[in-house]
């Protein structure tokens, strides 16, 4: 089993930035791959960020390439999403994920079988 506590949303104005983090606890963080997830009101949830198990390899949505960068602290049990240059079409409720299953991060949802609850990312014009 792995928990996933999500902290760090807000609002913001374009432009801006956040930091958003998630907390594992529970199974060995260090054998899952790390994700985070985004759904905007009336659309479906979209893979933004992924990273692998050894924190060497990073995955990215065309929509945020050059703007967010995700990391992993093993020795904190966290995974950070940067968020820079922030724009209105960014705002969402954002989700970590964790697949148990030692694969390389995928865009694909439901390849990741725990989930965070979610936190809101808001951003105005």
């Amino acid at each position: 089993q792995v928990q996933l506590v999500e902290s760090g949303g807000g609002s913001v104005q374009a432009g801006g930035s956040l930091r958003l983090s998630c907390a594992a606890s529970g199974r060995t963080f260090s054998s899952t791959t790390m994700a985070w997830f985004r759904q905007a009101p009336g659309k479906e949830r979209e893979f933004v960020a992924g990273i692998t198990r050894s924190g060497r390899t990073t995955y990215y949505a065309d929509s945020v390439k050059d703007r967010f960068t995700i990391s992993r602290e093993s020795a904190e049990n966290t995974v950070a999403l940067r968020m820079n240059s922030l724009k209105p079409e960014d705002t969402a409720v954002y989700y970590c994920a964790a697949d148990s299953l030692r694969r390389p991060p995928s865009s694909d949802s439901n390849r990741y079988d725990y989930w965070g609850q979610g936190t809101q990312v808001t951003v105005s014009s």
